[in-house]
Order: structure tokens, then sequence, then C-alpha cells
């Protein structure tokens, strides 16, 4: 036998050998990397879908606008920055607001989110909303029950004047179940990276959960209007959330180069609102 081919056995023989060595011990991590290779998978195609999509908008001067809504920890804020990531920041921006000043907490309710309002050709992703009024601040005892009632009547003629006016709004509340929510608070205290996302609010949320179930029923049923009705994600899997929640919002729209193959969510995650009321 020559011995250019022994010496080529001998290397693929070795190989198999070479890759255990390097894997043994780190079999967890490997597996984690594949995983999230999957994931990349589905999620960069879609990003490119949102790239089209927001060229389309600004070809079009178009004003697109979507609220994030849900239980701390449900994973808004990681969804908004899977949409963001790859979009023109001029043209795109996150809209979540601190607590209100002094000044604010005289205005109108809805006052201080209407300078955030998309002009033509830009979209805008809120991290939370006024919706803060019949969930957290409800919960909470930061509000009235008069400035509640307040709230569910001006709502309604409210967002009917922002989709009147030409804005596109999408409003999705992220629905997470308890276990969930309590194994992400563990590790937001544990993880020097996340730390700043827990707030005391954060550490009364699990023991004011049927409280927040209650708002969250009342708040879903009265504001699910015609003109701007609530799209429901289910997110105790994140990523899973995440693909649906970017395939259904772009399935909305008739973008230029829009892929139909890559937009079919699945209706077990993506859910109406009758669907989420009164679940635990």
């Amino acid at each position: 036998m020559p011995a250019e081919e022994t010496n080529a056995k001998k290397t693929k023989a070795s190989t198999p050998s070479l890759f255990a060595d390097k894997v043994q011990g780190r079999e967890e991590e490997v597996l984690q990397l594949l995983k999230e290779k999957d994931y990349l998978d589905v999620l960069t195609p879609l990003q490119q879908e949102l790239v089209k999509m927001q060229l389309w908008v600004r070809e079009n001067n178009l004003k697109i606008m979507a609220i994030f809504e849900g239980r701390d920890a449900a994973g808004k804020g990681s969804t908004i920055k899977r949409f963001m990531e790859y979009l023109n920041p001029r043209f795109a921006r996150i809209v979540a607001l601190d607590k209100p000043t002094d000044k604010e907490r005289t205005q109108w309710y809805f006052q201080r989110y209407i300078a955030h309002l998309p002009s033509g050709g830009e979209m805008a992703f809120y991290d939370r909303s006024w919706y803060n009024r019949p969930g957290v601040e409800r919960v909470m005892g930061f509000c009235t029950e008069p400035q509640v009632e307040d709230f569910f009547r001006d709502q309604p003629a409210f967002e009917k004047m922002l989709v009147d006016s030409g804005i596109h709004l999408n409003k999705f509340w992220f629905s997470v179940k308890r276990q969930s929510q309590e194994k992400r608070f563990d590790s937001r205290q544990t993880d020097p990276l996340k730390v700043w996302k827990l707030s005391p609010v954060d550490q009364e949320a699990q023991d004011k959960w049927d409280e927040y179930s209650k708002a969250r029923d009342d708040m879903l049923r009265r504001t699910n209007t015609p003109e701007a009705p609530w799209t429901v994600i289910r997110s105790d899997n994140k990523k899973n959330a995440r693909i649906n929640a970017i395939r259904f919002f772009l399935s909305q729209f008739p973008y230029t180069g829009k892929d139909e193959s890559l937009l079919n969510y699945d209706r077990s995650l993506v859910q109406t609102v009758e669907e989420e009321i009164g679940r635990e």
C-alpha cells in the first residue's frame, strides 16, 4: 500500500478521536451552540424580511407602530431587540419611557406618549405603553380606580384616532406562566448582566400574580377593539415567541419582495384575546 494512502487513512481514523477529545466535558456547551445555530438559521431570514419591510415603509412614507405588553419578564424587551437588530436606527426606534415626571403627572394621561408616535417612513416599537395604567399602575396602587375608568373611556377613541391618522398599529400581549416568570426573576438576581432588569415592582409581581391576572383579563376584554385588536404571544419559550411575533408582524404587510414561505406562524403560540382571558 502506498505511503500516502496509509497516512490518509491514519488521519481519517484519528479525526473522530480528536473531535471527541475536544468535546469531552463540553457536551452541554456544544449542544447549546448547535441549538443556537438552528435558532439563528430561522431568525436571520426573518430579520432580512424586516429590512425589506423597512425599505418599503420608507419608500411609501408609512407609519408603523407596535406595542409590546405583558407581565414582567414575559420577553417583551428581548423580542423588540430582535426586531430592531438590523433595522436602520434613523427610521426605527424603541420607545421605553421612565416613570412620569412631576410635570407629566399633571398632563392628560396619553399626552407624553404622543411625542414618540411615528412620522412618515418611521417604525416605533413601544416597550410598554399607555397600558401601564390598567396594568402595573392599577395593581400596584399607583393610580385610582376613577383614573383607570377614565383610561378605559378614552382609550378606544384615542387609538381609533391613531389608526384613522394612518398609523398601522399592532398590539402584542406576551403571555408567560408563573413558573417561567419565577425562573426568569431568579436569573436576574444571579446574572450580573441582567441584574439591572430587576426592579422593586418586579419583586412584588409574583406575590400579586392573581391581581395581575384579574387586571389583565379586564384590560384585554375592554381594549380589544376592531380598530386596534390584541395579538397574544405565548412566551414560555422566548426564542419561539420572538420568531412567531416577527412572523405574525410581517404577515400583516404587503411589502416589496415578501417571502410568504417564511411567515407561517404557529397558531398555538399566536392566539386571540378570548384564548388568553382566564389563563393562569
